[in-house]
């Protein structure tokens, strides 16, 4: 942890002009709290965690929040699973992505890795919610009901995404890298009415043509009554009678957006968890919670407001896609990037940040890791003169990032190192344009965090003492429920299995002395490469699939520097030529059967994999012996079914340290 003084402050100029010191003289003005300094976050925060109906309620007046029938109650239960926020409220998340924003104003831009550009305006983005909704209502879509969308980075879907919230249906999607069955473990589960399908995609340099598999994924949802075909890259699939129709037919119709208003609670969209234990699991997420989070992730903490050009480096598979598109609560110009962020180059997105204007640029640690390795000066070889904040999230910042950025890029931009998850497709610890910065530590709990770290018998550990990170108050983002859990078993173990009644995120952290957070990194067995959780089912079935493979074993490795390894320990079925290529078979399995992201950093064969006595692979106590852990307090021999096999990872790991 950093032992000397804050490496950025906010200018008085930065303090003043900021929404959320607005907020806090608001609160004052408005009776609500009492904020002795309006410009100390610390004091903000205590207030927003310990106080969250209150808070969340102002949160809600000071960004005049359309409720259609008004709340009975801002909190009126804080149980946890099984909050009640806003109760008898109703509203339409919809309606507010098309409030804010000038008629001639921008409102997203495409930007593809070849430089093809194409842009919308607020008012056309009105016009083409309203006829795609319209059209989505004339096939019988609306509350209730799913549509499901297999597409890139594209307005189309921005639109899509819009128009099915505004007609009260519930949205869910993932990329057009995902190979066909993956694509159908997430959304197979929600018999989705409608899909919205692309017909390819552009990815270092080379055109991928999906239109064959959009055919096959189509084949596998149950319900699918219908597609609209969405042109992409340049390809979509043909239109066919009733059930396809070609985004142009679809878009035919001129009507006025018209949102269902619906209860605080109702179904906005489904984010799928990465499948690591079987399936993937549906986290179902409600039109006001979504809402609140997304109107303080962005609006106090990256200060996001109509001047503002917002890009982040996402897919439609993260929840970043989620949240960037939600910068048009905001008025803000929204940017999607489709392709690779080093295609052409390296310096690609800096570029792209530099032509558009970009304020507000989100990245992952290894863009910017990559960016100093190849010895890049954005900072004095491009204009990055609007850039006033690099968001990053996705994994562990090291704090040579931050030196990097101070010295290549401007050494007046903001670091905003954050973390937060699918889970609540926002932020439990980030910056704010009131906090100083200290290299290698994230600032602060965010808003509306009630944020601890706790032992495994369930005690706050003393600052400076790493620990899981807990929430102990309710959250509105927190999710309604797990897709097709009736019971909410599956939701409660996610998150409460181990401290009943608080929210256990299963993150390793550290709470310092003066607040601000060091994350370790996963305390379970996720892999989480860049901030895109990845399911290690998926991988094994890709690989075990092979009749030259015998068994595997992919873990995720975060590293001292900052860096993420993820390896795959492969042993090879009896008999097997020598002179097989093993790890090509493993990776070409991996991509075409799950996507290019799942596979692994390195595949390693191995004469064998321990597993415990009932046959579970060992993915923890593995990825904490490569890290450095001591095998004796991780692991058991006797409590294996191979010891031999464990003494060899545990070699493995000693000579690559070495």
């Amino acid at each position: 942890m950093n032992d000397s003084g804050p490496q950025w402050r906010p200018s008085e100029q930065q303090l003043s002009g900021s929404r959320i010191v607005r907020f806090a003289r608001w609160l004052n003005d408005q009776g609500i709290t009492a904020i002795t300094d309006p410009s100390d976050y610390r004091e903000l925060q205590a207030w927003s965690a310990t106080c969250p109906g209150e808070f969340w309620e102002a949160v809600a007046g000071f960004f005049e929040v359309d409720f259609h029938t008004p709340a009975e109650q801002a909190l009126a239960d804080r149980r946890m699973p099984g909050t009640r926020w806003f109760s008898g409220a109703t509203l339409n998340f919809g309606e507010h992505m098309l409030r804010r924003g000038a008629d001639d104003k921008v409102a997203v831009i495409l930007v593809r890795e070849d430089g093809h550009r194409v842009s919308i305006s607020f008012a056309e983005l009105r016009a083409q919610v309203g006829s795609m909704a319209a059209r989505l209502e004339a096939l019988g879509v609306g509350p209730g009901d799913r549509v499901a969308a297999y597409l890139p980075n594209c307005i189309e879907g921005v639109v899509a995404f819009v128009a099915t919230a505004v007609v009260g249906a519930t949205w869910s999607q993932t990329a057009l890298d995902y190979a066909p069955r993956a694509a159908a473990d997430r959304l197979a589960q929600l018999e989705a009415k409608v899909m919205f399908a692309g017909g390819g995609y552009l990815f270092k340099g080379e055109l991928r043509d999906r239109r064959s598999e959009v055919e096959e994924l189509r084949n596998l949802l149950p319900g699918l009554e219908h597609t609209i075909a969405v042109p992409t890259a340049g390809l979509s699939i043909d239109a066919d009678g009733d059930a396809v129709t070609t985004w142009a037919e679809a878009m035919s119709v001129t009507a006025a957006p018209n949102p269902r208003p619906v209860p605080f609670d109702h179904p906005l969209w489904v984010l799928f968890t990465s499948g690591t234990t079987g399936r993937p699991k549906g986290i179902v997420h409600g039109h006001g919670g979504a809402l609140m989070e997304q109107l303080v992730s962005p609006g106090f903490h990256l200060d996001l407001d109509e001047d503002d050009v917002f890009f982040w480096y996402t897919s439609p598979n993260w929840m970043m896609w989620n949240a960037q598109v939600c910068g048009l609560l905001h008025g803000a110009t929204a940017v999607l990037y489709d392709g690779s962020p080093a295609s052409p180059s390296i310096d690609a997105l800096w570029k792209l940040a530099s032509e558009l204007g970009v304020t507000v640029f989100g990245t992952s640690p290894g863009y910017l890791q990559a960016s100093a390795h190849a010895g890049l000066e954005p900072g004095r070889d491009l204009d990055l003169g609007s850039l006033r904040i690099i968001g990053v999230t996705g994994s562990v910042l090291p704090a040579g990032s931050n030196v990097w950025v101070r010295e290549h890029v401007g050494p007046d931009v903001q670091v905003g190192s954050m973390s937060g998850g699918t889970d609540i497709v926002g932020v439990f610890v980030a910056s704010a344009p009131t906090t100083p910065v200290f290299d290698g530590e994230m600032s602060a709990p965010a808003l509306g965090v009630a944020l601890e770290a706790w032992d495994e018998h369930g005690q706050r550990v003393p600052a400076g003492v790493s620990g899981e990170m807990v929430i102990t108050e309710p959250m509105p983002s927190m999710p309604l429920y797990f897709w097709n859990d009736p019971e909410g078993r599956a939701y409660r173990d996610a998150y409460f299995s181990m401290y009943p009644g608080v929210w256990r995120q299963g993150d390793e952290i550290t709470v310092t002395e003066r607040g601000t957070i060091v994350i370790h990194g996963r305390s379970d067995s996720t892999l989480n490469r860049n901030g895109v959780r990845l399911g290690s089912a998926e991988i094994y079935e890709a690989a075990e699939s092979l009749a030259e493979v015998e068994d595997s074993l992919v873990v995720g490795v975060e590293q001292a520097d900052g860096g993420y390894w993820m390896p795959m320990f492969v042993v090879p079925a009896p008999g097997v030529d020598g002179a097989v290529d093993i790890p090509a078979l493993v990776r070409s399995a991996i991509a075409r059967r799950a996507s290019a992201r799942h596979v692994p950093d390195e595949i390693i064969l191995v004469p064998g994999l321990p597993h415990t006595k009932t046959g579970k692979k060992l993915e923890v106590p593995v990825k904490r012996i490569l890290q450095g852990a001591d095998p004796d307090q991780v692991s058991s021999a006797g409590a294996v079914d191979d010891p031999d096999a464990l003494r060899w990872l545990i070699r493995y790991a000693r000579e690559r340290r070495v």
